[in-house]
C-alpha cells in the first residue's frame, strides 16, 4: 500500500488504529479467496464475450426504438445473448420489469392458472414475494391466491432440501404444476444453495415427476460460480439487472431464461396475449444493457471479494454469527452479519452511507418499506436508486438483528466502507 494511501485513510476517513491493522492483517489472509474468485470471473467473462461473438454484437443493436417497438433488433438479440449465457432456449430481458420481484411475478403468473399449485421447497420464500403468492395475511389483491392458485411449502431439514418430504408431496399432489427454489437465503439464516445442490434436487423432483415446471429465483446468484441452474436442469430462471447481470450500468430492468414455450407465456403476462415479446420500446436502453451484461463478471467479482473481506472483518472482531464465513465456497452476493442489538445494526448501517459516492451525507434511519412487513434500515448510496449490484446493506429491524450486504463494483471502495462501518460502530 502507498503510504500517501494509508494517510489518506487515516487522516480523511479517521479510520482508528486497530481496524486499521486488522485491516492489513485480512488483505494477507483473503489471498487466496479471492484468487478463486478472480479464475471464476475469467471463465464466466471468456463465456459472455463468446455469446457476444457468437450473436455478432454490433452498434446497429444499441439503436434506440420509440413506441411499439417493432423489429428491435438490440432487444431480440439480447434475449438471444441472455439464452446463451443460462445455456436455455429462450430469454426475456426487459426494462419494463421494474426489480426481480415484479419478475418473479410475471413469471409465476405466466406459468400458473387456477387450480394449479405451486410448491416452495425452500422454506419461506423472501418477504416481497408474500403478497405476489397471498400468504402475508392481507388481502392481496391481484395475488395468485386470488386468482385461485394454490400453494404449498415444504421446509428445509437442517438446512438443506428436505428430498422425503418433496417425493411424498409431489406423489400425493397431481395439482403441483410448479417447483419454486430460492437459490438465495433472503432475510433468512440458512446458507444459499450452490448450483450442484439445485441440480441435485431438480434430479430428484424430475425423476418424480417430470412435467412439472423448476423455476429458480436467481437473484444474487448469476456468475457467481461457472455453472447457471440453466445448465443442470432448471426450466426457468430469473433475476433482476439491478443486481449482478446489470453490471452496474443497467438502470433498471430484470430476465427471464429458460424453455421457449414458459419464457413466451411470461412475455404474455408482461405484456398482453397475442403481444408477447415482438413489442415494447427499449427507451434507449440497449447500449447500457449490452455493457452492463459485458461488466457483470468484473462487478460480481469485486462484490464477492468485498463480501470475503467484510466476513473476514466481522469475524475477527469477535462475532460468530458470520455466514458465509470468509473461507467458505459462495454462490451469491450476500453476506450476512448477526450484530446484536439494534443499535449496532444502525450503526454500521449509517457507516456504509456514510462511505457511499451518492448520498454519503444522508443519516440512515428504519422506516417502513413496501413489500416489507417490518421498518427496514437500509444503506444504498447508489448511481440507480436501489442496486444491489452497488454496495449495499440492509435489514429487518427485529431480532436478532442480523445485516445483509451485498454488492460493491470497487473493492478498493468495498475496503473503505467497510472499516468507516466498523470504526463508525465503534464510536458509539
Amino acid at each position: 500500500m502507498l503510504k500517501e494511501t494509508e494517510k489518506l485513510m487515516m487522516e480523511a476517513y479517521n479510520i482508528k488504529p486497530h481496524v486499521f491493522e486488522l485491516y492489513k492483517q485480512a488483505l494477507n489472509d483473503v489471498e487466496e479467496q479471492f484468487k478463486i474468485y478472480d479464475e471464476i470471473r475469467e471463465y464466466n467473462q471468456l463465456k459472455v464475450l463468446n455469446a457476444f461473438q457468437e450473436e455478432r454484437i454490433s452498434d446497429m443493436h444499441f439503436t434506440n426504438s420509440s413506441g411499439y417497438g417493432y423489429d428491435d433488433i438490440g432487444r431480440d438479440t439480447l434475449d438471444k445473448v441472455y439464452a446463451r449465457i443460462f445455456n436455455t432456449e429462450s430469454a426475456l430481458v426487459r426494462p419494463h420489469f421494474v426489480n426481480g420481484t415484479h419478475a418473479i411475478g410475471c413469471a409465476l403468473m405466466g406459468n400458473l392458472r387456477t387450480n394449479d399449485t405451486m410448491l416452495c421447497i425452500t422454506g419461506t420464500p423472501y418477504d416481497t414475494l408474500h403478497n405476489i403468492i397471498g400468504i402475508s395475511g392481507k388481502d392481496n389483491i391481484g395475488s395468485l391466491r386470488e386468482y385461485g392458485v394454490n400453494y404449498k411449502q415444504v421446509d428445509l431439514k437442517d438446512g438443506t432440501f428436505d428430498k422425503e418430504s418433496i417425493i411424498n408431496v409431489l406423489k400425493e399432489d397431481p395439482s403441483i404444476k410448479l417447483v419454486h427454489i430460492q437459490r438465495s437465503t433472503g432475510y433468512g439464516w440458512r446458507k444459499s444453495f450452490l448450483v450442484s445442490e439445485i441440480g441435485e434436487i431438480i434430479s430428484v423432483i424430475k425423476e418424480i415427476r417430470s412435467d412439472v415446471c423448476v423455476f429458480v429465483d436467481n437473484c444474487y446468484g448469476e456468475l457467481v460460480e461457472t455453472k447457471e441452474p440453466g445448465d443442470i436442469g432448471a426450466d426457468i430462471v430469473v433475476g433482476s439487472l439491478m443486481k449482478n447481470l446489470g453490471g452496474g450500468i443497467a438502470p433498471t430492468g430484470g430476465y427471464v431464461a429458460g424453455k421457449k414455450d414458459l419464457v413466451y407465456e411470461v412475455a404474455q403476462r408482461l405484456t398482453a396475449p397475442g403481444i408477447g415479446k415482438d413489442l415494447g420500446a427499449n427507451f434507449n436502453l440497449n447500449n447500457a444493457f449490452f455493457k452492463g451484461v459485458f461488466m457483470a463478471p468484473n462487478a460480481v467479482k469485486n462484490a464477492l471479494k468485498t463480501a470475503i473481506f467484510t466476513s473476514y472483518m466481522i469475524e475477527k472482531l469477535g462475532y460468530e454469527h458470520v455466514s458465509p464465513r470468509y473461507n467458505e465456497k459462495r454462490t451469491d452476493l450476500i453476506q450476512t452479519l448477526d450484530l446484536h442489538s439494534k443499535e449496532k445494526l444502525v450503526n454500521f448501517t449509517q457507516g456504509i452511507q456514510s462511505s457511499s459516492p451518492i448520498d454519503s451525507f444522508v443519516r440512515v434511519l428504519p422506516a417502513p418499506m413496501p413489500g416489507y412487513p417490518f421498518d427496514e434500515v437500509m444503506a444504498s448510496g447508489s448511481f440507480t436508486q436501489g442496486s444491489t449490484i452497488e454496495l449495499s446493506a440492509d435489514a429487518p429491524v427485529k431480532e436478532p438483528y442480523t445485516l445483509y450486504m451485498q454488492g460493491g463494483l470497487s473493492i478498493e471502495y468495498g475496503k473503505l466502507s467497510i472499516l468507516l462501518a466498523l470504526t463508525q460502530m465503534k464510536n458509539k
